[in-house]
């Protein structure tokens, strides 16, 4: 299997994952004011990008693959889109017949431009950053006037290491399948 393939099959899954994990960590923090598919879609893209970063730092060297995998993985908001609403057109057995409404798109490539920015290519996204950068999800996750701040809502979570342990794990995974890929 070619090393973007293999590396992009092991690191969207645990995306997805950790993106289900964090949802359902977060949203009791928010009371019941949240908005579960903002929080869902914010977080997916956070999670992406995050993915996406480690991804690319693990295959530093290799950048025929880092090349492939880096834009796969930041496109995983969309394509998880893309299957919700695939799976919601055959479920009405009308495939074919609706129109993708685009402005989901264009919601989701501003999410993706707002993390992107926060999360630059070539960066670790390591706990230091996250710490860093993580109250901004939370600030734009967060209903407003609640009581405390996104980073003591944050701190009191313990999110950031999860989604620091996913960048290491992707990290690791990448640099292990690139050099299992060119043992040179």
């Amino acid at each position: 299997m070619p090393l973007a393939a293999r590396v992009a099959a092991f690191a969207a899954p645990a995306a997805l994952s950790v993106t289900q994990d964090v949802v359902r960590a977060v949203l009791p923090v928010l009371t019941d004011q949240a908005d579960p598919g903002l929080v869902a879609e914010e977080t997916l893209t956070l999670v992406a990008t995050v993915t996406a970063r480690a991804a690319e730092v693990g295959l530093r060297e290799r950048p025929d693959a880092l090349a492939a995998v880096g834009p796969a993985l930041a496109e995983l908001p969309f394509l998880y889109h893309d299957f919700l609403l695939g799976a919601q057109v055959v479920a009405s057995g009308a495939e074919g017949e609706v129109a993708p409404d685009q402005s989901v798109y264009a919601r989701l490539d501003r999410k993706a431009a707002f993390y992107g920015m926060h999360l630059a290519p070539g960066r670790f996204p390591g706990p230091s950053l996250l710490r860093e950068k993580m109250p901004l999800w939370m600030g734009r996750i967060s209903p407003p006037k609640l009581p405390t701040s996104p980073d003591a809502r944050l701190a009191e979570t313990g999110l950031v290491d999860v989604v620091a342990a996913l960048a290491r794990l992707v990290t690791a995974f990448a640099q292990k399948a690139a050099q299992e890929a060119d043992p040179a």
